[in-house]
């Protein structure tokens, strides 16, 4: 089959699916299966594919209209310009967390960072991105062991090893208080219990609930840490964490009223005008 028919035919099932960007889905899946680039899938239009090839193909098609997201199909996600494996057992990274590190990286402009903490890492994109920009040591917990894994290869990938220390815990729960933090961010659970099960069926049959569910209010995770971060929190250091668009009331209250000891609260809209960011500092 050439190679042309084959793309046509493939983003029109992915468009049936109901799959808004079926045809950009259908060519990187092609991509992904020929290793050629998108210029030579075109100057390669009217060449035909040997049959592994296309069976190889198709069968990833068949995968992609039942839903299955097109980075567990390719095995990785592009972020901050890196590549990174990813896996049913973390959340795919998205450009909101992007905007989080940009943030932190601005905010952290001059000052001196020597140990962060990545909390709740997945697939520990926030970890790289922190050593690379900030040239600190991080430590990269999450409390699931199959996360870490897929995180511990990301570190690998991108020569880290020394300057990231994964460590499979609950929250805080295996942190040392003697060893604070300049820097603590997170991107933890923040969707409201129920609320999940509405999002795209990628994200709420494929990703791994564990990483989406907070709570009431999805409010659960973020409560522990504005009682717990104190503890691990250098005087003057700071706390970013990645919010839900509907939580900055709930979380300003939090961290101005109801846990005594951070100043600087703030909430930072996104580029679509949306709450996306809390940052607080550790005393006034």
């Amino acid at each position: 089959m050439r190679i042309d028919s084959l793309l046509a035919d493939a983003a029109r099932q992915l468009a049936q699916a109901g799959i808004a960007d079926g045809a950009l889905d259908a060519r990187l899946l092609l991509q992904h299966v020929t290793g050629l680039s998108r210029s030579q899938l075109v100057l390669r239009a009217d060449q035909t594919l040997d049959g592994p090839a296309v069976s190889r193909y198709l069968e990833l098609i068949e995968q992609r209209r039942r839903r299955i997201p097109l980075q567990h199909l390719t095995g990785s996600q592009e972020f901050w310009s890196l590549d990174f494996a990813v896996s049913p057992a973390v959340l795919i990274p998205r450009p909101e967390t992007e905007f989080l590190l940009e943030q932190v990286v601005h905010a952290c402009a001059g000052a001196t960072v020597t140990r962060a903490l990545d909390l709740c890492t997945g697939s520990g994109v926030i970890a790289v991105v922190l050593t690379k920009e900030l040239g600190c040591s991080v430590v990269a917990a999450d409390i699931s062991a199959a996360a870490l894994r897929v995180a511990a290869g990301n570190f690998a990938r991108h020569g880290m090893t020394d300057q990231i220390l994964p460590v499979c815990s609950d929250l805080f729960a295996a942190l040392n208080r003697a060893q604070p933090f300049d820097l603590i961010v997170s991107n933890r659970p923040y969707f409201a219990e129920g609320e999940s099960d509405e999002l795209e069926p990628e994200v709420c049959r494929a990703e791994p609930r564990l990483a989406l569910s907070g709570g009431p209010g999805g409010m659960r995770c973020i409560e522990r840490i504005a009682v717990e971060a104190l503890a691990f929190l250098r005087p003057g250091g700071r706390l970013f964490l990645e919010i839900g668009a509907d939580q900055a009331e709930a979380v300003t209250t939090l961290f101005r009223s109801s846990v005594p000891g951070y100043g600087e609260v703030r909430v930072i809209d996104d580029w679509a005008g949306r709450p996306r960011v809390l940052r607080v500092r550790h005393g006034s």
